[in-house]
């Protein structure tokens, strides 16, 4: 192989690498919200600090999902 097809299949796989890379921030999003939701409906009084510590979680979670987009981009 020539090194114009390496560096086009290396292309490709990195892009398949950072789709793979987004299924974790997602999953990890998906079980934030269900777990604050599942909280909040059985104690409905302590909904205020649920969101505080639901929306922290969902900032370090897009974090680690923007890592993996820099990281993407700095590879190419």
């Amino acid at each position: 192989m020539d090194l114009v097809t390496l560096a086009a299949v290396g292309g490709n796989l990195s892009v398949l690498g950072y789709g793979l890379a987004t299924l974790g921030p997602s999953i990890g999003l998906g079980m934030i919200f269900g777990k604050a939701l599942e909280s909040t409906a059985r104690q409905p009084e302590v909904s205020n600090k649920l969101n505080t510590i639901m929306y922290i979680g969902f900032a370090v979670v897009e974090v680690l999902g923007l890592l993996g987009f820099v990281t993407f981009l700095m590879a190419r």
